[in-house]
């Protein structure tokens, strides 16, 4: 039988793929045969990821960029397909979290929050999408969370509620117009996971009122998301667009 998440002959692209969720979810698809190219502002950081890529035997191109930059972008989507020759797959992976409610942040938080996490997946999708419609099959996979489709239980994080619900929104949309072209589009909504973003957030008193919460009372571990990154990246999606997945214990359920 054909192995569906073979994903050999592809080329990734990961954003904030210097460490956390993003070097991990990059990890898990050269292990399925893809090359990546990692793009994240820490360039040393990014190089130990681009070790691991290698060490399995793959291609990994580290390029720094802002992602909310439109120029930084085009400058590295075109670095990208002139060392691979071809884009398959685009994990929007990077993001921010902010802690706040609407009458407490300032207008420059909620502008950072949404560039990063909702701009960036405009700009690095409208710069790859030509691309992919020129092959006329591609994937790109988002990153939403459980906020937003739930407001926060625990603090009042009104900026990357709106952010995430836009991100949720937006894979809807894309999903429908880009399926002519042979491009899914798909989201992945995680719960709490350690990452760079929220290694504030494990402290004791966090985390009781977390596991509490949580149908199975725990957070997630950072290989809980790979199954539903090669999945969305994979033929195994083939037939499956617009769509969000929460990996988040139950979370949502709830």
């Amino acid at each position: 039988m054909r192995n569906l998440l073979d994903l050999s002959g592809k080329v990734a692209v990961v954003t904030g793929a210097a460490g956390g969720i993003g070097a991990q979810l990059s990890q898990a698809l050269a292990g399925q045969g893809a090359d990546v190219a990692l793009l994240d502002l820490s360039v040393d950081e990014l190089d130990t990821t681009r070790q691991q890529i290698e060490s399995q035997g793959r291609r990994a191109l580290p390029l720094r960029c802002d992602v909310a930059c439109e120029t930084e972008i085009a400058a590295a989507v075109a670095s990208i397909l002139e060392y691979f020759g071809r884009l398959d797959i685009l994990v929007n992976n990077a993001g921010v979290a902010s802690a706040g409610s609407v009458e407490e942040l300032a207008e420059a938080e909620w502008d950072r929050v949404m560039d990063i996490n909702v701009k960036s997946i405009f700009l690095m999708s409208k710069a790859v999408i030509p691309a992919m419609k020129e092959r006329q099959q591609g994937r790109i996979i988002n990153m939403a969370s459980i906020c937003g489709v739930n407001g926060s239980k625990l603090a009042a994080l009104h900026a990357y509620n709106a952010s995430k619900g836009a991100v949720v929104n937006l894979t809807r949309g894309m999903g429908a117009t880009l399926a002519p072209y042979g491009i899914t589009v798909n989201a992945i909504g995680p719960s709490l996971f350690p990452s760079v973003m929220t290694r504030g957030l494990y402290q004791d008193s966090f985390l009781e009122q977390y596991n509490t919460l949580c149908p199975m009372g725990r957070p997630g571990n950072p290989d809980e998301l790979n199954g539903a990154a090669l999945y969305f990246a994979s033929d195994a999606s083939s037939y499956t667009t617009g769509q969000t997945l929460y990996v988040d214990g139950g979370w949502t359920a709830i």
